[in-house]
């Protein structure tokens, strides 16, 4: 399953998609909540550095910032959902997580140059990103819904009985 859930997460970064329309928090969120902490770094950073060997590497600091801002999400996953999974505790790791990405990666923009390095420079940076936030809460929603939704019916159709789990 993690090898699976890596290799979809890297393509979806591959193929064309909206700017920040891509599952990578959402796979980040779910993995933490289900994979066991070596299995979701694993999902998690693996397709990130797949995708980005890939399309290639940027700005050291900023690359700092934006995986830094999905390993937030990871430990969201694995703090706030792995002791209970309701859809207001999904819904609001879901927003915690797209606020959490925008703050981090665009701090990281900001500290990479790209902006003045002042306080003027900072809130420039942040008010050019709000657009992109869009696409990410919405990217976050919609892939969280597909994981953690098909998750739970699969749970449902599928359940597993005390004998299979004793197997495993």
């Amino acid at each position: 399953m993690v090898f699976v859930l890596i290799v979809l997460a890297a393509a979806s970064r591959l193929l064309p998609h909206p700017p920040n329309f891509a599952p990578v928090a959402a796979l980040g969120l779910f993995a933490g909540a289900f994979a066991g902490r070596r299995g979701a770094w694993l999902v998690a950073f693996g397709a990130l550095l797949a995708s980005d060997a890939v399309l290639g590497f940027y700005h050291p600091v900023s690359m700092f910032w934006n995986y830094l801002a999905f390993a937030a999400c990871l430990l969201l996953g694995s703090g706030w959902l792995a002791r209970g999974r309701s859809f207001g505790r999904i819904a609001g790791a879901v927003l915690a997580t797209a606020v959490t990405f925008f703050a981090l990666s665009n701090f990281g923009m900001w500290a990479s140059g790209y902006y003045p390095r002042t306080w003027a420079g900072l809130v420039e940076c942040y008010v050019a990103a709000l657009p992109f936030f869009r696409n990410t809460l919405a990217s976050d929603v919609l892939y969280s819904a597909v994981l953690f939704g098909g998750h739970a019916v699969l749970v449902r159709w599928f359940p597993r009985t005390e004998t299979a789990a004793a197997r495993t």
